[in-house]
């Protein structure tokens, strides 16, 4: 491997670390679950998957439309803006399906249900302290 090859795969790990920094996946401290793959995240989010193992329903919880943390979970975890999931969720309830996760204007605030609720699922910024809350490892 030469210094080119090297450098660009250091360059492209540090970009996935900067990603992932842009926002954490949080449980409420109770939940048994410490490890979940993308597509079970973004299960969780869309609404398909509606209890954990243990049988809690879950609680997805997201930030406002208008959140860095939403933009960066939305492009990682479903692979589209913002503005691809507030449409979805729009045709959602217009045909009577479904409703959107419970939104939060910020990190305190997705903080604050995910502690109180035992099968709450949320997300915050990178930077946000989580004492209280389980960080959830998502690969």
């Amino acid at each position: 491997m030469n210094l080119r090859s090297v450098s660009f795969a250091l360059l492209l790990l540090t970009a996935s670390f900067a990603q992932a920094a842009e926002y954490q996946v949080v449980v409420n401290s109770s939940n048994p679950i410490n490890l979940m793959t993308k597509e079970q995240v973004r299960k969780a989010f869309m609404k398909k998957l509606a209890k954990w193992d243990t049988g809690t329903p879950m609680v997805p919880i997201d930030q406002g439309a208008d959140s860095s943390a939403r933009a960066a979970f939305s492009r990682t975890i479903h692979g589209k803006p913002v503005s691809a999931m507030v449409s979805y969720w729009q045709q959602q309830i217009f045909a009577g399906r479904d409703v959107p996760p419970i939104e939060k204007t910020s990190d305190a605030a997705v903080l604050a249900l995910v502690k109180a609720n035992p099968g709450a699922i949320g997300y915050v910024s990178g930077s946000a302290s989580v004492e209280g809350v389980k960080l959830i490892v998502v690969q």
